[in-house]
């Protein structure tokens, strides 16, 4: 393929080795289309659109962004986490895998090896933040092509970092700011200090990129008064997790509908999920004072009901940080990254479906 240097791209031989087959029990990966090879890599991805493709399914698997941010690693493991349980899903009415193309995995191999060497102290971090810039320019690249093609991407694994790159592409592609909702304990809105998983949306919203922003569930004891004041002077909102779920002064459908409609509805939206709010999670940042994984579907769900619907990002699974070893990890962090990923894609084919 003659361009996305960026990007190892899958055929059905890269993934044989994760699936299981069943006689008459149709599964996800037996209806999933993979890129043209053969032809340029934009092109490629426009040919998929004409053909019938909406989704693009796209890895990062790294843990450099989260590092750089003084926390731990393990999040390079999520996407093989996903890919090992949604591959083997069934395909029936509830859920058609035709529209989906398994494209790959943004290319960090490099960034992180080099990224292994380091510790997160003194100016070994710099040099992580450093890396961490580069990821944001692979994840960029990669995603502004699938943005210009007119597909939707679900981007597994990875830090929050990855939440920049991401929305950097569709401003790209769009030429337009981009609103985002996400859920998550943290409002990654700390200082532009060099880029970590921390600051993703305070970068975008500097740089003209990012328009409104909402939190659902943030908690108020795990952000300082600097991130919350600069999220309250960058018009953006929230919805803390002891007002969902300790005072009860609302409950989430109702915060997440009223933050929806506040968004302007001519922009694309950014659908983003930090897994370390589900309790009990393997994650970089593991929580038992959390949301359920059925909460997370229902915001997952509501954001992906909206006809501006741009994307979901799910990160920070981190399978070897399991209590009980990594086989359990890769098989909870698999199971809960997959259920998320079906609850956007029957909410987005219930939504093609209405005239």
């Amino acid at each position: 393929m003659s361009s996305a240097t960026s990007l190892i791209c899958y055929r059905e031989a890269d993934v044989a080795h994760l699936t299981v087959e069943r006689a008459n029990e149709p599964r996800v990966w037996q209806h999933l289309a993979y890129l043209d090879s053969q032809s340029h890599f934009s092109d490629a991805l426009k040919d998929a659109a004409q053909f019938g493709i909406r989704y693009v399914l796209v890895g990062i698997p790294e843990d450099i962004g989260p590092r750089a941010n003084c926390g731990l690693g393990g999040a390079t493991q999520g996407w093989q986490a996903f890919l090992k349980r949604f591959l083997n899903i069934a395909s029936n009415q509830f859920l058609d895998a035709s529209k989906i193309l398994l494209l790959g995995e943004v290319d960090c191999r490099d960034l992180q090896q080099a990224a292994d060497q380091l510790t997160n102290q003194g100016k070994d971090l710099q040099q992580l933040r450093e890396l961490c810039e580069l990821v944001d320019q692979r994840v960029a690249e990669v995603l502004s092509a699938i943005f210009s093609a007119g597909l939707e991407p679900l981007v597994i694994g990875g830090g929050h970092n990855n939440a920049y790159g991401i929305l950097k592409g569709l401003h790209r592609a769009k030429q337009t700011q981009v609103n985002a909702i996400n859920c998550d304990p943290h409002a990654d809105f700390r200082s532009r200090e060099g880029r970590h998983s921390g600051n993703s949306f305070s970068y975008a919203y500097h740089e003209g990129i990012l328009s409104q922003y909402h939190v659902i569930g943030l908690h108020e004891q795990k952000n300082n008064q600097a991130i919350i004041s600069g999220l309250c002077d960058a018009g953006a909102t929230f919805n803390s997790y002891q007002e969902l779920y300790v005072r009860r002064t609302t409950n989430l459908t109702q915060a997440c509908e009223r933050a929806l409609q506040r968004f302007n509805s001519k922009l694309p939206l950014g659908i983003e999920v930090d897994v370390d709010c589900i309790s009990g999670m393997p994650v970089s940042a593991f929580t038992n004072c959390g949301m359920s994984v059925s909460d997370v579907e229902h915001f997952v769900h509501l954001g992906a009901s909206q006809k501006q619907a741009a994307y979901l990002h799910l990160c920070e699974a981190a399978p070897g940080n399991h209590a009980n070893g990594l086989a359990q990890g890769m098989n909870e962090a698999g199971q809960v990254l997959s259920a998320l990923v079906c609850s956007y894609l029957q909410a987005r084919q219930a939504r093609h479906l209405v005239p």
